[in-house]
């Protein structure tokens, strides 16, 4: 009894901490803040720096995303929207309104070329628990729902920029000002002399080789 006592204690101290301490304050645009990282997942040598710009508005989220030291560029042309660019070379945005450990969120990306995938996962074991169900729910229309995409590649100072806005309406939400999200960011590396062995890079470590473990998502309030 004392150990399920203090689980829950734990947990109810967590949650208090994801809630008066977090990870990042995102301000109403112009202004913006900024999520930066060199983590390899799960572990090894420091990837290049990957930097995600947020701010938001009445009607969107916006993100500048920055892939730093690229030398590869990589991307298969023949893929378009929501078609399998992780396979590839993609920054990455997984997105959940609400301050718990989600089992549903948002998961956006894109690549080199301008494509982006737009789906909802459904992973209700929160760490897609082999045996247990992992399934997307693809946005088919995002440029007439709403979403902008524009990336600029940028190869004589490696890197590439693509400034992305999302719909507040997709997470039934307007002015999201005073209110707690879950986020994490990633970044896949590969090129055509390691392809398909990518470098997996993130802003919140999950521990292991998968970026779909809910509990290691960062925690974001909007200002």
């Amino acid at each position: 009894m004392r150990t399920f006592a203090s689980l829950a204690l734990f947990a109810a101290a967590s949650t208090a901490v994801l809630a008066d301490s977090p990870d990042l304050c995102v301000p109403r645009c112009p202004a913006t803040t900024q999520a930066r990282f060199t983590n390899q997942i799960p572990s090894g040598p420091a990837c290049p720096q990957t930097r995600v710009d947020l701010c938001y508005t009445n009607t969107d989220l916006r993100f500048v995303f920055t892939a730093l030291g690229e030398t590869n560029f990589y991307f298969n042309p023949n893929q378009t929207t929501n078609g399998d660019i992780w396979e590839y070379e993609v920054m990455e945005a997984f997105i959940h309104k609400g301050s718990d450990d989600p089992q549903t969120y948002f998961e956006y990306e894109v690549n080199p070329n301008n494509v982006t995938y737009n789906s909802f996962i459904f992973n209700p074991s929160r760490v897609r628990t082999p045996g247990t169900p992992f399934d997307h729910a693809f946005i088919m229309d995002p440029f007439g729902d709403g979403f902008t995409v524009n990336t600029v590649l940028d190869k004589p100072n490696k890197k590439w920029v693509s400034r992305s806005t999302i719909p507040l309406a997709l997470f039934n939400a307007e002015n999201p000002r005073g209110t707690t999200w879950r986020m994490n960011f990633f970044r896949t590396i590969v090129g055509p002399d390691t392809f398909p062995n990518q470098q997996l890079c993130g802003w919140k470590n999950p521990g292991i080789a998968s970026f779909h473990i809910t509990p290691a998502f960062g925690t974001v309030k909007f200002v």
